[in-house]
């Protein structure tokens, strides 16, 4: 009889446990199956001009005297240097890197015929660090003047970077979060109800891209658009 009592205890006590976490979890299914609400996306851009341009050069030179190809590697360094120096470049925005020296008699897979008139290959890169963007875009447009004192470099595209995102970001989400809700309140008007609180918010993804052509390289375009789009759910009251 005590055991029967005891399971009569016990399943009355789960049962109030099973009730007690059903009846909380349906009053919430109920609650969000029946509010009214509206999503809708609010965009913010603002054109923006990079702020921060690197540019690496490297350039090579080759022979079989070693300490000859060096004297000359090191003459061209020199007027890299004062290349970037006449287009307005401080010295601490010039960084050297060091000289890397191949030996093909050292490769197991020579060219013999091309070993013969340059064992040793020498190169030697050069990158201007600033924020003078359009300087750098000018030096660029200007480097044939070292092709003309026969230095053989190849230059890569320089990358430009706006470095001040954080500063305009409130502001573009901002905006967007005011966008959103300016489509909200059109939405809320054409089906006769009004925009109560924000249910739930999204700020989305921020994103820089090219200002004038949108298929180009971002990071090879000093002008540039910022573009923030935010996801807002809105509560719709009668």
């Amino acid at each position: 009889m005590e055991d029967k009592t005891k399971i009569a205890a016990a399943a009355v006590v789960a049962a109030g446990l099973a009730l007690g976490g059903f009846f909380p979890g349906y009053y919430y299914y109920q609650t969000h199956h029946n509010a009214r609400t509206v999503t809708v996306k609010g965009l913010a851009e603002q054109d923006v001009q990079a702020d921060m341009g690197i540019w690496t050069l490297q350039f090579t030179v080759s022979g079989n005297d070693l300490n000859a190809e060096q004297t000359k590697i090191v003459k061209q360094a020199g007027e890299v240097q004062q290349f970037l120096l006449r287009s307005g470049f401080a010295e601490n925005e010039i960084s050297v890197g060091r000289i890397e020296t191949t030996d093909l008699m050292a490769n197991p897979y020579r060219d013999a015929a091309a070993l013969e008139s340059s064992r040793f290959i020498l190169s030697q890169t050069i990158t201007v660090r600033s924020g003078m963007v359009k300087k750098i875009a000018e030096a660029m447009s200007n480097s044939n003047e070292l092709i003309a004192k026969g230095i053989v470099f190849s230059s890569q595209n320089a990358n430009y970077f706006f470095t001040k995102l954080n500063d305009i970001k409130p502001k573009l989400l901002q905006e967007a979060t005011q966008n959103a809700n300016k489509s909200a309140q059109e939405f809320a008007a054409s089906s006769g109800s009004r925009v109560g609180q924000i249910y739930q918010a999204n700020q989305g993804v921020i994103s820089v891209q090219p200002r004038d052509d949108p298929n180009a390289f971002e990071p090879s375009q000093i002008d540039k658009r910022v573009r923030v789009v935010s996801t807002v759910t809105y509560l719709l009251q009668d």
